[in-house]
């Protein structure tokens, strides 16, 4: 069992990837609302929430409006969440390192149970019962488990038998599953890839939240979704939830929701878009991936996302010639490629573990980035090169001084 402490170390120095730039239609339905004085009700107004429930619909997970709650963002929304279900908290190890700050905000234990070697985003489920187990013994009996489906920061999806056993696990201990659908739009091989949500397997158990950032709006307009069970404890739960979010007093701007609303829609334009993300993503994170495994990295094929998560363990004679003993100085090293060190996900800060996303190879400025969106091969733009030859030389620089 490993509980969270604050993170001494001081963030990158190279700031977020912005990403992909803003999709015109969008923009116009924001615009149109500019005048809009008003703010959305919590939780969101009926069209929203309408929409959101659509969108649940055609993915297969039959839903109404009353079940949705909208939120100006993923981290209060967890926040709230994790107020309504009032008790600790369980993670992957590594997860999401949005996941776990709004458990500490409200003084809630946080359990870490280590992911199984096939993917992430999910625990191992005989870690997961040992991990819960361990937690009553201290007092600390928790009440949700977050699971990431597909997963940041591996980029990896879970198999289906391998979900099951952990949802039977969370169900035998009477846990809330928070399941992570941010990425589930961003398959790399959606043909290929059998995805299947937490709440197919329980339906009365799963509330399932989604970041709308990831794939359906910018990444500066903070917007997130959560569909609860179809229940009388799902609805308790909405209720409460809806409660926090209404005392945080943050709600969604009514302009954005305008956009959200038209977003969650899915126009052809909207699900274009989408599939183009995908699909770059996908070019960009395989590129990545056959870096860092040529450098002589470990690191799951990533599956969907932008993100992939290495492994530089098998590297660590060479590595530590150059001061590099720990996640945190191999962020440090690969900074250019906005690396982000496992300490961050919840990993052992003194493994060589480290997430690389595609995000750092989009380019600098608007102009760039319009060119990745526009090229039927990103992999054919002279900065894209450029930024894998110069980490392939990187991890070549520092990883060749401990091989005499």
């Amino acid at each position: 069992m490993q509980r969270t402490a604050p993170d001494p170390r001081p963030e990158p120095d190279p700031d977020p990837p912005v990403g992909l730039p803003v999709l015109p239609d969008l923009v116009a339905h924001l615009a149109a609302a500019a005048g809009r004085t008003d703010a959305e009700p919590p939780g969101g107004g009926a069209p929203l929430r309408s929409a959101a429930a659509g969108y649940w619909e055609r993915r297969g997970l039959a839903t109404g409006p009353g079940q949705i709650l909208a939120a100006p963002g993923a981290a209060p929304l967890l926040l709230a969440l994790y107020a309504a279900a009032d008790g600790a908290v369980v993670l992957p190890r590594p997860c999401s390192e949005s996941y776990a700050p709004p458990a500490r905000l409200l003084g809630r234990a946080v359990h870490r149970a280590p992911v199984p070697a096939e993917s992430g985003g999910l625990p191992d489920p005989f870690a997961l019962l040992e991990t819960v187990r361990r937690a009553r013994e201290h007092g600390d009996p928790p009440r949700v488990l977050v699971l990431s489906v597909p997963d940041d920061p591996t980029g990896t999806c879970p198999a289906p038998e391998q979900l099951h056993e952990v949802c039977e696990a969370a169900a035998e201990e009477g846990l809330w599953v928070l399941s992570d659908e941010t990425r589930r739009d961003l398959l790399h091989e959606p043909h290929d890839t059998v995805l299947l949500s937490p709440a197919e397997m329980l339906p009365g158990e799963v509330v399932v939240i989604s970041d709308l950032r990831a794939t359906l709006l910018p990444a500066s307009w903070p917007a997130a979704l959560a569909r609860f069970p179809d229940t009388g404890p799902g609805a308790e739960l909405r209720t409460a939830t809806l409660e926090a979010l209404g005392a945080l007093r943050s709600p969604l701007p009514g302009p954005l929701a305008r956009a959200v609303t038209h977003a969650l829609g899915e126009p052809d334009t909207v699900r274009a878009r989408t599939a183009t993300v995908a699909r770059i993503h996908g070019v960009l994170t395989a590129a990545l991936h056959h870096t860092l495994t040529e450098a002589g990295a470990l690191c799951r094929p990533p599956r969907a996302g932008s993100h992939l998560y290495a492994d530089l363990e098998p590297l660590r004679r060479p590595l530590t010639t150059h001061g590099i003993t720990e996640s945190g100085a191999l962020e440090r090293a690969l900074a250019p490629w906005a690396a982000r060190g496992g300490h961050r996900f919840g990993d052992d800060p003194g493994a060589l573990r480290v997430r690389l996303g595609a995000e750092a190879l989009l380019g600098a400025d608007q102009e760039l980035r319009q060119r990745v969106l526009d090229a039927p091969d990103p992999l054919e733009l002279p900065h894209i090169t450029e930024a894998l030859t110069a980490l392939s030389h990187a991890l070549a620089a520092l990883t060749a001084a401990g091989d005499g």
